[in-house]
């Protein structure tokens, strides 16, 4: 039976993943919108591929040069954060919800009050905005498919379980590239060497996130939110091999654990298939030939990045939107030279430090204002103190 599909974020490596399922089972799949944030020349190109019904770009400038490109094919065009927003809100079967930031917060949410099946891989959805929309999607009645491999693996390993019967959740971490390193190497860390993740092939931010546990940390606030079992149930452990995304440890002291390739077209798949299955391009798991599976817990004294997201759940209100934002200009500083690898968390840390009265946000808009404030904040501390 084929089914209707809107993809947010269409030109990311998100979307890439997905189109390349969808491509592989073009009967499956009815494309209703495809969205980006300006690339309009290959959105276009993407929304005639497919013949998506409608094609979005979230600048609204480059909405004449999608015009032009999707002349004469019937395609609608449309563009801005409202457009995006409309976008979102088409009744589908399944909205893979994939813009990368803040600005993906917006269509989320239309998603939800919707009451539709969304794929979820916007991380800022569930950190900055995780109270909010998690009562958004209690009162319109949508499903939230966690696509992050590693919410992805508990879901799969939740499947036909209770939640009240999970004693534990664990997230894997790979540790990254730095995660041997003496804390003298670690404050000599540059970009490149932050970056070049040896398990995954990412972008520079998130990369850097993997580098500093940052990214674990934010997964922690994720999970928090996707599994209601409670902070003291949830825990990180570092597994460099990467074939281990999640387990679930349940009272009768059996664990579930899924494992996959470093892929994400398998998180992906598992949710354009839900509640079946479907088949992906990919090598099988050769455990013989992977010879040993490794674990060892989180270093928060040299990467104390999960401390502070554990911190930010227990503090609740707008501490995480807090520590997103702080991060991103953090590890924007990083990258551009301004501060040494080691001063992103202890960044962070001073920001969510200076904002600790910053008020609970009750709506997205105030979720938006409490990130452009931590923001500011970055940006004054910054240019005010001596980081490098």
């Amino acid at each position: 039976m084929t089914r209707t599909l809107t993809l947010l974020g269409a030109t990311g490596s998100i979307g890439a993943s997905t189109l390349d399922l969808v491509r592989r089972n073009r009967g499956a799949w009815c494309v209703e919108a495809l969205t980006a944030n300006g690339s309009a020349a290959e959105l276009a190109a993407l929304a005639r591929e497919f013949g998506a019904k409608i094609a979005v770009v979230g600048e609204e400038a480059f909405l004449p040069e999608l015009r032009d490109a999707l002349a004469g094919s019937g395609i609608a065009a449309a563009g801005g954060r409202q457009a995006l927003c409309e976008a979102a809100a088409r009744p589908v079967d399944m909205t893979v919800a994939a813009i990368v930031g803040c600005a993906g917060l917006g269509p989320v949410m239309a998603a939800i009050e919707r009451g539709g099946t969304i794929a979820l891989a916007n991380k800022e959805a569930l950190v900055s905005a995780g109270e909010v929309m998690m009562q958004a999607v209690a009162k319109h009645g949508a499903t939230l498919l966690p696509t992050d491999s590693e919410h992805n693996a508990i879901f799969q390993c939740l499947s036909g379980n209770r939640i009240e019967d999970v004693a534990r959740i664990t997230l894997t971490a790979s540790g990254g590239p730095l995660r041997t390193w003496s804390a003298e190497r670690l404050a000599a860390a540059t970009p490149a060497e932050a970056v070049a993740h040896p398990n995954w092939s990412m972008g520079a931010k998130i990369s850097v996130d993997s580098a500093t546990m940052m990214n674990k940390g934010l997964e922690y606030i994720e999970a928090f939110h996707l599994f209601p079992v409670g902070l003291d149930k949830l825990g990180i452990v570092v597994h460099p091999q990467s074939v281990i995304h999640s387990m679930v440890e349940f009272r009768d002291c059996s664990t579930l654990a899924q494992l996959g390739p470093s892929d994400m077209r398998v998180p992906i798949a598992s949710c354009l298939a839900w509640p079946q299955r479907m088949e992906t391009p990919l090598a099988p798991l050769d455990l013989a030939a992977i010879g040993q599976l490794t674990f060892e817990p989180a270093n928060e004294a040299l990467f104390p990045a999960t401390r502070l997201a554990r911190e930010a759940i227990e503090a609740g209100g707008a501490a995480p939107a807090i520590l997103n934002a702080a991060n991103e200009i953090a590890v924007a500083a990083f990258l551009a030279g301004q501060i040494r690898f080691t001063r992103i968390a202890a960044m962070v840390e001073e920001v969510l430090q200076r904002s600790n009265d910053a008020p609970r946000p009750a709506t997205l808009d105030e979720v938006l204002a409490v990130d452009q404030s931590a923001r500011r904040q970055a940006l004054s501390l910054l240019e005010t103190s001596a980081l490098v």
